[in-house]
């Protein structure tokens, strides 16, 4: 082991799972067996699932407290729930896994990316899994804006998970990633999450994700060699 991923293991920290909405929070905290205010001690160690609100002041805000927490200050974060897909062919219930964030304020890399999609492939069988570029917005896309966004190499947007992994980098060296679940797509614009076929294969196929995130996390303890 390099004296690098030893100190790298040493800064190992609990998963952190950040979702928006409380529909979000219902499918992820459905799947969990076992869980205690959203914890779930016997398939991930440690395990804390946090609803920051919607909005990506929301979700900063909701973060930088989190992992202020006793225990939480080396947390590994992965910011999940729906998301709007910009390329065609996309279909709601396909999962976005970042390859990276961007806002205004510049990009994050994110942790893991082509073992995450791996998982994930796994874990939901049949569905497909984009990878690249996952972009923040500060309110819901529709329309040409879609195509601006697509023009810039992004694959999908959401308003939290920009927000979310800022915070997180700013608070220490840590694990990060980000996975959406489409619910809205350049075919398939949805007008209320829920009400209509695309929403309820979202919500399934987020109830179905969490073995992928803990099995990140897990590789994300191992030191690099």
């Amino acid at each position: 082991m390099s004296a690098a991923g030893g100190d790298r293991a040493d800064r190992a920290g609990p998963l952190l799972v950040a979702c928006a909405l409380r529909i979000e929070q219902v499918a992820l905290r459905s799947a969990g067996r076992g869980s205690v205010h959203g914890t779930d001690r016997a398939q991930a160690g440690a395990y804390t699932l946090l609803r920051t609100g919607m909005g990506p002041r929301a979700a900063e805000r909701a973060l930088r407290r989190a992992l202020d927490r006793p225990g939480a200050e080396r947390a590994a974060v992965l910011a999940t729930g729906f998301c709007a897909g910009l390329l065609p062919g996309m279909n709601p219930g396909d999962l976005v896994v970042a390859e990276e964030i961007r806002d205004p304020r510049g990009t994050v890399p994110c942790t893991g990316t082509a073992l995450l999609a791996e998982a994930l492939a796994r874990a939901v069988p049949g569905r497909t899994v984009h990878t690249g570029p996952l972009t923040g917005s500060d309110h819901v896309v529709r329309g040409q804006e879609r195509a601006h966004l697509r023009a810039t190499g992004a694959v999908a947007v959401d308003m939290e998970s920009a927000a979310t992994l800022w915070a997180a980098v700013r608070g220490g060296d840590r694990p990060v990633a980000a996975v959406r679940v489409i619910v809205d797509a350049p075919e398939h614009e949805l007008v209320r999450i829920g009400t209509l076929r695309g929403g309820i294969s979202a919500f399934r196929v987020l109830r179905a994700v969490l073995p992928a995130f803990f099995e990140w996390h897990r590789s994300s303890l191992l030191p690099r060699r």
